[in-house]
């Protein structure tokens, strides 16, 4: 294993703006993965990572150890870095101590269940917390595809990474897609969630093909896209919250899907 202590280290300088960078990230083809959780999410879903870069208190947790054993009949180069070095690059106040350089994965790269009936279009969500929060619940409600308009936030930096929690790898996610067009040619419901709205979520069937539609944290979804929906719905909120964020409207979405088809 290489030891890395200098900022002027060439490697770390690239870990440096892809962190920072997401067109360094977009034309590279690369990101970066923080925990062992999401490490492992890559083994498991996709294959090797590039690298992998330790801090010095890696050494001590015992989850990275096994990794690092594993490791030893592959061909993944090791780095250490400084816990300084370290620290400047983890999104996360006390890192676990691992970080993965890896390719982003391409749709052809993540098995999925196929279900093209049940998918997400996301416009202008701009919070990499609230997109990971989205991705997570759908992956975990079993949505196949996320479609996202071109002003959303990176769907692969590490803050938006690190809240999905490996729901990267379980779901097709396109960038930059034309949402009018995909809620155009969608054969099913497509359904836009909106307070102006006076159906209820609950009293509408979501049995056969569902895209939901979701969008700005705070000016919500765009006339345009509101009008492209053929469903608009809300959630009854009997409490005195004037709204719901937006990753909470998503995982409320989906998981009523969920039920009504138990």
């Amino acid at each position: 294993m290489k030891c890395i202590t200098s900022h002027n280290n060439i490697i770390y300088k690239q870990l440096v703006r892809l962190e920072e960078s997401s067109k360094k990230r977009r034309v590279s083809g690369l990101t970066l993965l923080d925990g062992i959780h999401l490490v492992n999410s890559y083994y498991e879903r996709v294959g090797s990572p590039k690298c992998l870069f330790i801090n010095e208190s890696g050494h001590k947790n015992k989850e990275i150890i096994r990794l690092l054993n594993l490791e030893k009949s592959r061909v993944v180069k090791i780095y250490v870095l400084s816990n300084n070095l370290f620290s400047n690059i983890s999104p996360v106040k006390t890192p676990t101590g691992i970080i993965a350089l890896v390719t982003k994965p391409t749709q052809k790269d993540i098995a999925v269940s196929k279900n093209e009936n049940f998918c997400a279009l996301l416009e202008s969500i701009q919070d990499p917390g609230n997109l990971g929060s989205i991705l997570r619940s759908a992956a975990g409600a079993g949505v196949c595809d996320i479609y996202m308009s071109e002003d959303c936030t990176d769907a692969w930096s590490p803050k938006t990474l690190r809240a999905a929690m490996g729901a990267h790898f379980l779901l097709h996610i396109h960038e930059k897609s034309n949402l009018i067009e995909i809620a155009q040619k969608f054969k099913g419901k497509v359904i836009a969630t909106s307070p102006r709205s006076e159906k209820s979520l609950y009293s509408l069937s979501l049995k056969g093909p569902v895209a939901f539609v979701f969008g700005n944290e705070g000016a919500g979804l765009s006339e345009t896209m509101y009008k492209a929906s053929n469903e608009k719905i809300t959630i009854p909120m009997p409490g005195k919250a004037e709204s719901l964020n937006v990753a909470s409207t998503a995982a409320v979405c989906f998981f009523e899907k969920v039920r009504q088809l138990q």
